[in-house]
């Protein structure tokens, strides 16, 4: 883990919403909100928050979606600008913790709920639209900050300021590793 003890900063949600960029009209809930205060947890998803494609995204396996705030100054860098908490579309924005430091399997309490990392993002071409840079998904590919997934083990509300490594799956793979192993199966690495 991280120097930092893991914490959730900055929790998010959002409705899908059909928009136009450079002439094309998609769907996607990848826009979301800061919410204050508790926030119900269920096995799919948090209260306000939903997925226009669920063939690629959502389920008990993408319930959640974490990002690490320790890569958005190295976004800033790349992109020349700061980009707001949020913007990868996650729902958890967390300090403490990167797709180095946690394993598909580590269980975490976030107030009433327990949560287990269940696999990293794969970014698609949505995120290249939504933050209107065609060269992200490579970016991520080689950077290894993807975000990750979190599946839901016990319901509950949630909020900004929660979050316990429980049990750690130090036996396992990290995050990191296995995108890595992933995508230079593929030849993208």
């Amino acid at each position: 883990m991280t120097q930092d003890p893991p914490v959730i900063l900055s929790l998010f949600v959002g409705l899908p919403r059909t928009v136009t960029t450079n002439g094309q009209t998609w769907r996607s809930g990848i826009w979301k909100e800061s919410v204050e205060g508790p926030v119900y947890l269920s096995r799919t998803s948090l209260e306000g928050d939903a997925v226009a494609d669920t063939k690629a995204h959502g389920g008990p396996d993408k319930a959640v979606l974490a990002y690490s705030v320790h890569h958005y100054d190295y976004w800033r860098e790349v992109f020349g600008r700061i980009l707001p908490i949020g913007s990868f579309g996650e729902n958890f924005t967390v300090s403490g913790m990167t797709e180095a430091s946690i394993h598909p399997g580590d269980i975490f309490e976030v107030g009433q709920a327990l949560i287990q990392v269940s696999q990293p993002r794969v970014p698609c071409w949505k995120l290249a639209r939504r933050l209107e840079r065609e060269t992200i998904i490579q970016e991520i590919i080689y950077t290894g900050y993807s975000g990750w997934y979190f599946r839901v083990l016990q319901e509950g509300k949630v909020q900004a300021g929660d979050i316990l490594l429980l049990k750690e799956a130090a036996d396992a793979p990290t995050v990191s590793e296995v995108s890595e192993a992933k995508y230079r199966t593929k030849g993208l690495l």
